[in-house]
């Protein structure tokens, strides 16, 4: 992912202290530097100490943004004094950039409260948000009402601020591949390509078979199929997999590649279940699993509102996502279930460094064993977690989610395919909820915490509906 690039505001007003303008600008700048966030801001000259008070200067700083609309994934307003929330608030309608925005305000030192160094930002704050609000700005604010931008709290503010820039930068022009038509036993993962559309979200589709078919132009002496086998075998322990099987992984690999590059997909959601295995004769997880490991999140059975999920998730976290099963119950504590699927999870979940790909037991008894060759399988390691769901509503025409966090344990677990124990407050609450609600049976999940920014990014700049389970 490319770093996140802000717009910055510096708030200045006549009777307080220009002076603190200016140190205020060098340190959100350092600031900025140390969390590997690039600035966009009107130059030090420019304006007077590089601040922007005037209709003039929210002028100008609104060009500035302007030029670099492609590259600016949010804005940052910060607040050395008081600030003139009128110059904010036109700076953001004159460059109408549409992004997130974060407002920040310097702390009061106690002991320097006279008239050449009280700056009153906790008090300009307000009136800025107030301004924001009446000109129906969407923003994001701090944890604490003022935060030092020097400390950890505010590098926290900005690690959080940039995963929602990265949310709403990704999924209001993502791009998605279906590749292979809804399984027939899945009504579950039903979705409106409507709604998503209406969201910036595109969905290109492929049929099997025109998969099938490219799949059968390529030799096994292709040396893109060649390079893609011994990928394969990098990536996990494929001794158990025949070779015959292991080609056709390969084959499948290759033309999953191109579709994308020449798609610019960013996901891709796969009929799995279980036309791949009846008729070409493997599994696809492995694959599958290799995209989402490289942050290019692959979802089966056609969930295309799961791997969206899979998708901010990523986004959020800079880390790969995995779609399981709420699956089963872990004895009889009310706040531990199983999570699971046969597998597609990206090897970077698991507890082995080299996960084994094998055949599906499951899928075995019906399709064959040899049929079955594909799957990737492991235990997810103890982690915490965030939990998403993205649906549809299409009966009322909105998107909804879900989202929270808990923890992946250790607890003793036998079992087959890719799975994890999960501890999460208050479940038996959120499974009332899943179901009251009629949610999908399907969630994403990623081995970090970044509910909040998911939320913030869902419900603050994209409008949809979420449940934040805390």
């Amino acid at each position: 992912m490319r770093p996140v690039t802000l717009g910055v505001i510096v708030g200045n007003r006549g009777f307080f202290p220009h002076h603190l303008a200016l140190s205020g600008r060098k340190s959100v700048l350092g600031a900025l530097a140390r969390a590997g966030i690039q600035a966009v801001i009107v130059g030090e000259e420019e304006t007077g100490y590089g601040a922007v008070e005037t209709l003039p200067e929210a002028r100008l700083c609104a060009e500035v943004f302007r030029r670099h609309r492609d590259q600016i994934d949010g804005v940052l307003v910060t607040l050395p004094n008081f600030g003139d929330e009128r110059a904010v608030a036109n700076v953001l309608r004159l460059a109408d950039l549409n992004v997130p925005v974060l407002i920040h305000a310097f702390p009061d030192d106690p002991t320097k409260m006279g008239i050449e160094d009280r700056r009153d930002s906790f008090c300009g704050k307000m009136s800025v948000c107030n301004n924001l609000r009446q000109y129906k700005i969407p923003f994001t604010l701090t944890r604490t009402h003022t935060v030092d931008p020097s400390g950890a709290d505010f590098a926290a503010d900005l690690n959080a601020f940039a995963a929602v820039c990265r949310v709403v930068r990704g999924l209001r022009r993502m791009r998605v591949g279906m590749l292979g038509a809804r399984p027939a036993a899945f009504n579950t993962v039903r979705f409106s390509e409507k709604l998503l559309e209406h969201n910036g979200i595109s969905v290109e589709t492929l049929d099997l078979s025109e998969a099938f078919g490219r799949i059968g132009r390529l030799g096994d002496d292709d040396p893109d199929v060649a390079a893609k086998r011994a990928g394969i075998a990098r990536y996990a322990n494929t001794q158990q997999v025949p070779p015959a099987a292991l080609t056709k992984m390969a084959k499948f690999g290759v033309v999953l590649d191109r579709w994308m590059s020449d798609l610019a997909l960013d996901a891709t959601a796969i009929q799995c279940w279980t036309s791949m295995e009846e008729y070409f004769g493997v599994m696809p997880c492995t694959l599958m699993s290799m995209a989402s490991n490289s942050l290019l999140p692959s979802a089966c059975e056609t969930d295309i509102a799961g791997v969206i999920a899979m998708y901010a998730l990523a986004m959020a976290s800079g880390k790969p996502s995995a779609l399981v099963d709420w699956n089963n119950n872990y004895g009889d504590d009310p706040d531990k279930a199983v999570v699971f699927h046969c597998s597609n999870l990206p090897k970077a979940v698991f507890i082995d460094v080299l996960p084994r790909v094998d055949y599906s037991v499951l899928f075995a008894g019906t399709v064959g064993r040899d049929n079955a060759f594909g799957t990737i399988l492991g235990r997810m390691r103890e982690n915490p977690f965030t939990y998403l769901r993205i649906s549809t509503d299409d009966l009322q025409g909105t998107m909804r989610a879900y989202v929270g966090e808990g923890v992946f344990t250790t607890d003793p677990l036998s079992t087959y395919g890719g799975y994890g124990v999960v501890r999460v407050a208050h479940l038996q609450e959120l499974l009332r909820f899943i179901c009251e609600q009629g949610f999908e049976h399907h969630v994403s999940v990623n081995q970090t915490t970044v509910a909040n920014s998911i939320y913030e990014a869902l419900t603050t700049y994209l409008g949809w509906s979420v449940y934040h389970h805390k």
